[in-house]
């Protein structure tokens, strides 16, 4: 199986892109955690660990590491886009606590019925979809006044 590396490689390479030590970096340490991450959260992560990548060069690598299929837009949120990695991932959806900013992943099989039905009825060609829900966690829903 093609770990990420080897897909952005090949994507780089089909693409006539150089692959840069630099590249290298980002794409592992991307890759190194499952978590939502923003540009300055993954560029503190890189100079926390000695790493010395430019905040320029993140922003150029992201467009790419889209366009190649390994990350995606999650969310925006306090004017930063957020990302996760998507490579070898299920399809998932969000739910995201608008107190603590907590993210649940979720999976749901009728979300792709729905897809499906939708895509029949006005003859579509579903590519995938997002789905966000907004709302409270179980550790917010008793401090929110609406809840008490």
């Amino acid at each position: 199986m093609k770990t990420e590396i080897d897909v952005f490689r090949e994507y780089l390479k089909e693409n006539g892109r150089r692959n840069t030590p630099e590249r290298k970096i980002i794409v592992e340490e991307i890759f190194s955690t499952h978590d939502h991450f923003d540009v300055d959260e993954l560029y503190n992560r890189l100079k926390n660990n000695k790493k010395n990548v430019s905040r320029v060069s993140i922003y150029r690598i992201i467009p790419l590491l889209i366009d190649s299929g390994l990350i995606q837009e999650s969310y925006f949120e306090d004017g930063h886009c957020h990302y996760e990695h998507i490579f070898g991932h299920q399809h998932h959806c969000h739910l995201r606590c608008i107190n603590c900013g907590k993210i649940l992943e979720f999976r749901e099989p009728s979300i792709t019925a729905v897809e499906a039905r939708i895509s029949k009825k006005y003859n579509f060609e579903v590519k995938g979809h997002k789905l966000e829900v907004f709302g409270y966690c179980s550790d917010c829903n008793g401090t929110n006044p609406k809840f008490a």
